[in-house]
């Protein structure tokens, strides 16, 4: 299955991206999302983003942060 990576720029979390995201993950258990210098300062703001998309996306997900990128991984079960 091919990787799927997506960009985070300067609109940052919009509802769009939170429901393209939960469309990519019907069909992939990872995403990789490159966060592009308008949308961050430094590794603080990508701990928030993260957090955010997190947030939004519910318990079955985790992320990893990589430099400035953000692994996103979907679980069968909740994470607590």
């Amino acid at each position: 299955m091919p990787q799927i990576e997506m960009q985070l720029g300067k609109n940052g979390i919009t509802e769009n991206f939170i429901q393209t995201l939960k469309r990519y993950f019907e069909n992939h258990e990872q995403v990789k999302i490159s966060v592009l210098k308008s949308a961050r300062e430094n590794r603080e703001d990508m701990k928030k983003h993260s957090e955010e998309i997190l947030d939004k996306l519910g318990k079955n997900y985790t992320a990893k942060l990589i430099g400035f990128k953000i692994i996103l991984k979907k679980w069968r079960k909740a994470r607590k």
